[in-house]
């Protein structure tokens, strides 16, 4: 079990005892639990020492500071695990863990990775609902590999599909849509999102915004294509302006020659190549981040090793 945490000291206890339970329904299964901290500050790192003293199967990873999202602490998560399988959950509990046997019985049936499908997201008020189902559909349209409508973080990965995921070194990583490139047998399993019952999110619609423009660039070219299309119509729309111009003049010498005109084709074709010139930008600030190689993460403390 691999939960990612942020300032959810609320939540680490009742996330703890709720998989506990699930187990104990489980006995053909053995488990060990890592939370993984994105340098939290709150009380969060006391309460992994406490449930590391009671519990050995319990383990923490401290991050250096905030890495921005989860997708460092699963990947610090996933290099951790020994099991044969890795189960891979919110902080938050909004992905309940009752579902685990559901993701386990996917797995026995020969699925490599088996993903959660949020058919409904409680606590969310229609706007944001309505954007998170907009998102997935683009997504799904402009990828150039099929991601699965819906399907977050929440999943389980066989140990081959982890090892194929821990060598893709890329720095802006994205798992839910490595998980698609990956490949393998896979399948999803339809549930309910929970709303948050305990802490605060971060979520906003900025930091929305940010995540679904970052990944559109990272698994779609059709924002570069796209530069191309218009550019090829502004010359279509060009070449017809100035041939209607051409025989407006020849059939009426007198013909008002318009400033507004000039102003807007100026303004209409300066907005295009920034909008061009703000897409390549885009990519271009990725291959920046690429080519530095940074770590993707860095590891202040383990607890439990």
């Amino acid at each position: 079990m691999i939960v990612a945490c942020y300032n959810e000291q609320e939540n680490i206890v009742e996330m703890y005892e709720r998989i506990v339970a699930v187990f104990k329904k489980l006995p053909n299964y053995t488990y060990e639990i890592i939370y993984v901290d994105n340098a939290s500050i709150d009380s969060s790192e006391r309460l992994y020492e406490k449930l590391v003293r009671n519990d050995k199967r319990v383990s923490a990873i401290i991050m250096s500071r905030n890495f921005g999202s989860p997708q460092p602490s699963f990947l610090a998560g996933l290099e951790k695990c020994h099991g044969d399988a890795a189960l891979l959950l919110h902080g938050d509990i909004q992905d309940p863990p009752e579902l685990l046997p559901a993701l386990i019985r996917k797995w026995e049936q020969g699925y490599m990775a088996v993903y959660g499908v949020r058919t409904s997201r409680k606590g969310y008020n229609l706007l944001w609902n309505t954007l998170y189902k907009g998102f997935y559909y683009v997504l799904n349209k402009l990828a150039y590999i099929e991601i699965p409508l819906d399907a977050g973080d929440f999943s389980l990965i066989d140990k081959k599909v982890s090892k194929e995921l821990l060598a893709m070194d890329e720095y802006d990583y994205y798992l839910r849509c490595l998980r698609a490139y990956v490949g393998y047998k896979q399948t999803g399993v339809p549930y309910v999102r929970d709303a948050r019952v305990h802490g605060t999110s971060n979520e906003s619609i900025m930091s929305g915004l940010y995540w679904a423009k970052t990944i559109l660039v990272n698994f779609s070219f059709k924002p570069l294509e796209w530069i191309s299309k218009i550019a090829f119509i502004v010359m279509v729309f060009t070449f017809v302006f100035l041939a209607y111009d051409f025989l407006t003049v020849l059939i009426n010498r007198d013909a008002p020659r318009g400033i507004p005109t000039i102003v807007i084709l100026v303004l209409f074709l300066g907005g295009v190549q920034l909008l061009s010139l703000s897409v390549i930008a885009e990519y271009l600030s990725k291959i920046f981040l690429e080519v530095k190689r940074r770590p993707r993460y860095i590891i202040r403390r383990i607890i439990n090793k």
